[in-house]
C-alpha cells in the first residue's frame, strides 16, 4: 500500500456510503498491516486505534513516489494542497485542511526547526532522502503540541539506525540538468546501533517568474544546491534502559528572482540535534527525557548586500507514559512536562530576542471494546503573551467489522512571531495569539470483496480560527499587523484504497469552503476543491504508477481578484529491480506539459523527467 489513512471525523456523503453499504455486509476484512503511529497522541498506538485524523507515508511510498520535493509529496495527501514560488528548491508552504501555512506545525523527529521570524518551516530545505516516514495529524492539535498546531501536524522521521548491516546509494539525473547522489549505512548489534545518510542535490532551475510585468520578473535560470547529512546512534544501558543521540543538517541554496539583474539567492540552513534516555522502570511505566535545539538560518544575498535572520529553539521534555492492561480495556496515560527556548537574530535588530515558554500536557487514550477516547489537556504558559490552555475530545465506535464512526471537539492556538511583533516599522507588539475551535465526525467502512480489499473514508470538519493576524496599513500609510480578521475552515474529504494481488488504488477529493468570515472571499491560493488519485501496477517484475493531482480555481490575492486557474496533471512512474540490490527507477511529472501556477506570476517548469539508479544491501 502506498500509504496508510485513517478518518479522525466526517459526516459521510451520502452517495459513497450507501453505495459502500451494498456491498456484502458479511465479508470480512483480510489481514493487514496495522503500523504504530505516535503523532496523534505523543505514544505508539496501532493505526487501527486511532480516532484522530492521521496519514502515515513509509519508506517505501517515499521511494515510490518519485517526488522531487517534500511539497511534491505532501500535495498528493487528503486534505494538502501546496504554494511553491518556482521549482522544487524554491519557497515552499503547506494549506492543512485550508489553514494558513504557518498554521500547520511541522516537527523533525520530534524537534521544532521553524523560523519564528517567519513563522514557518522551509520544507524545501528537508530533503525526501533523509526521510524515512512521514506522519500527517489533521486539525487543531495544540493540546499535543503547543502553539501553530491550528491546521495539524506533519512530523518528519529520518532514516533510523538497524541492528543488521545495510548500506545504501542513489545516483539521478533528469531535466533542468538536475543531479542527484546520495549514500548512507547502518548496523549495530542489541547494545549498539548507528546510521550515517548524505545528499546532495543540484539544479540549473527554469526561470521563475515568468511574467515581465511582475516587478521582480529577471530572464534568467533560478537554481539550487542542496548538501544535507543525518546520523542517529542508540546505546542499551541495560535492559529497557536506552541512550540516544541524533543530528540532521541541511544546506540549501536556492536562486530567486528580484528584478536587479543580480544572483539573488536564499541560502537556508536546517540544522537539528537531540540526546535522549529512554527508561522503562517497571512493565507499566515509561520514561524519556529529552534536550535538542533546532536551528533556522535564512541569509538573503542581495544586491543591497546581505539579510540573516537565524532562529534556534533549545527543547527540553521529560514525559512519562503508564499503561494498564484489564480484560477488554486498554488505558494509556501520558504526562509530559517541556520547556521551549527561542532566540532570534536579525539584521536589523529586534528589540527583543528570546521567549520562553514552559508546558505540561496530560493525555489519556483508552480502548474499551468496541469503544475508543481520547482527551487531551495542555496549557503553554510563554513569558511573551501570558498562558494558554487548549484541550481535546475524540470519540470512536467500532459499529461492526466493517464500519467504524468517530467524532472530536479540540481548540489551538498559534503565536505572533518576531517579525510580527518587532520588526522596525512594521509591527505591533500589542498583537494577541490567533485561536482556534474545531469539531469533526467522521465514518470508515472496510471489506474484502473477491480478493480485492476497499477502506473508505469521509471526514468533515468546521474550524473557527479567530484574531487572525492581517497586515493593514491607515489612510497615512502606517501599516502594522492586526489581529482583525476571522475565519471560519470547513469541508469534507473522501477517500477509498483499493488493493488487489498486484494492483492498488487510491482517491482522495477534498471540498472545502476555507473563508474569510467578513468577505465571504476564499482564504489565497485556496481552492474549493481539490483531490488526487494514484493507480499502482505490478506488471512481473516491473512496478508502474500513474496519478493524477487536481484543483479548482483559487484566487492570489484576500480580495479574490486575481485567479490562478484551476488544473489537472498527469503523472508517471517506474521501478524496474534488475537485481535482488539494484532498481532503475523513472518519473515523469505533468507529462502533458501543462501550464499552471500555485502562485500568481511562477512557473511550475512544464514537463519534467527524472530518472536513476537506487541500491541496496
Amino acid at each position: 500500500m502506498p500509504s496508510y489513512r485513517n478518518p479522525g471525523g466526517a459526516r459521510a456523503l451520502a452517495t459513497l456510503l450507501l453505495l459502500l453499504a451494498t456491498l456484502d455486509a458479511r465479508a470480512q476484512p483480510e489481514a493487514v498491516l496495522d503500523p504504530v503511529v505516535v503523532t496523534a497522541a505523543r505514544m505508539p498506538q496501532r493505526f487501527t486505534d486511532l480516532v484522530a485524523d492521521v496519514t502515515v507515508i513509509d519508506a517505501q511510498a517515499i521511494r515510490r513516489s518519485g517526488a522531487q520535493s517534500l511539497a511534491e509529496l505532501l500535495q498528493r495527501q487528503p486534505g494538502v494542497e501546496i504554494v511553491q514560488n518556482g521549482g522544487p528548491g524554491a519557497s515552499s508552504g503547506v494549506f492543512l485542511r485550508g489553514a494558513n501555512t504557518a498554521q500547520t506545525l511541522v516537527l523533525v523527529d520530534g524537534l521544532r526547526v521553524s523560523s519564528s521570524t517567519a513563522g514557518a518551516t522551509a520544507l524545501e530545505a528537508i530533503p525526501l532522502e533523509q526521510i524515512e516516514r512521514i506522519e500527517i495529524l489533521r486539525g487543531p492539535s495544540s493540546s499535543l503540541y503547543g502553539a501553530d498546531a491550528i491546521g495539524g501536524v506533519i512530523q518528519v522521521f529520518t532514516r533510523k539506525p538497524a541492528t543488521a548491516l545495510q548500506a545504501n546509494a542513489t545516483a539521478g539525473y533528469g531535466t533542468h540538468d538536475t543531479v542527484l547522489g546520495t549514500a548512507g549505512v547502518s548496523g549495530g548489534n542489541d547494545v549498539m546501533r548507528g546510521s550515517l545518510q548524505i545528499g546532495a542535490r543540484r539544479s540549473a532551475g527554469f526561470n521563475s517568474i515568468v511574467n515581465p510585468a511582475n516587478f521582480a520578473y529577471d530572464p534568467d535560470r533560478d537554481g539550487y544546491r542542496d548538501h544535507d547529512v543525518s546520523a542517529q546512534g542508540a546505546l542499551t544501558l541495560a535492559t529497557g534502559h536506552e541512550a540516544s543521540a541524533q543530528f540532521f543538517r541541511s544546506r540549501l541554496d536556492n536562486q530567486f528572482d528580484a528584478g536587479d539583474g543580480f544572483d539573488d539567492r536564499t541560502v537556508t540552513t536546517l540544522t537539528a540535534w537531540q540526546l535522549a534516555l529512554r527508561d522503562r522502570f517497571l512493565p507499566a511505566w515509561e520514561s524519556r527525557v529529552s534536550a535538542g535545539e533546532g536551528e533556522d538560518e535564512s541569509v538573503s544575498k542581495l544586491a543591497s548586500g546581505d539579510s540573516p535572520f537565524r532562529t534556534r529553539q533549545r527543547q527540553y521534555a521529560w514525559q512519562n507514559e503508564v499503561s494498564l492492561d484489564a480484560a477488554g480495556a486498554t488505558h494509556r496515560v501520558t504526562v509530559a512536562v517541556e520547556r521551549r527556548e527561542e532566540r532570534v537574530a536579525t539584521d536589523p535588530p529586534f528589540p527583543v530576542t528570546l521567549r520562553t515558554t514552559n508546558s505540561v500536557t496530560a493525555v489519556y487514550s483508552g480502548t474499551i471494546d468496541a469503544h475508543v477516547l481520547q482527551a487531551n489537556l495542555r496549557s503553554d504558559d510563554s513569558n511573551q503573551f501570558g498562558n494558554r490552555t487548549t484541550g481535546a475530545l475524540a470519540y470512536g465506535y467500532r459499529i461492526s467489522p466493517q464500519w467504524r464512526i468517530t467524532a472530536s471537539a479540540g481548540t489551538a492556538f498559534k503565536a505572533p512571531t518576531f517579525n510580527d511583533l518587532y520588526f522596525p516599522g512594521f509591527s505591533n507588539p500589542g498583537l494577541r495569539p490567533e485561536t482556534a475551535r474545531n469539531v469533526e465526525a467522521g465514518a470508515y467502512y472496510t471489506t474484502s470483496l473477491a480478493g480485492v480489499r476497499v477502506d473508505a473514508h469521509a471526514v468533515a470538519w468546521h474550524n473557527r480560527v479567530r484574531d487572525l493576524i492581517v497586515f493593514q496599513c491607515d489612510v497615512d500609510f502606517n501599516c502594522a499587523p492586526q489581529n482583525v480578521s476571522d475565519a471560519t475552515l470547513k469541508g469534507v474529504t473522501l477517500g477509498v484504497d483499493a488493493v488487489a494481488e498486484r494492483t492498488s488504488a487510491h482517491l482522495s477529493v477534498d471540498l472545502q469552503s476555507p473563508r474569510d468570515d467578513a468577505t465571504g472571499h476564499l482564504l489565497p491560493r485556496r481552492a474549493r476543491r481539490h483531490g488526487a488519485l494514484g493507480v499502482l501496477h505490478q506488471a512481473g517484475p516491473v512496478s508502474l504508477g500513474a496519478e493524477v493531482v487536481a484543483s479548482s480555481r483559487r484566487f492570489d490575492d484576500a480580495e479574490n481578484l486575481r485567479p490562478l486557474g484551476g488544473y489537472a496533471i498527469l503523472n508517471l512512474t517506474a521501478e524496474w529491480p534488475v537485481t535482488a540490490t539494484t532498481t532503475l527507477f523513472l518519473r515523469a511529472d505533468n507529462v502533458f506539459d501543462r501550464n499552471y501556477e500555485l502562485a500568481a506570476d511562477f512557473s511550475t517548469g512544464g514537463a519534467r523527467i527524472f530518472g536513476g539508479v537506487r541500491w541496496r544491501l
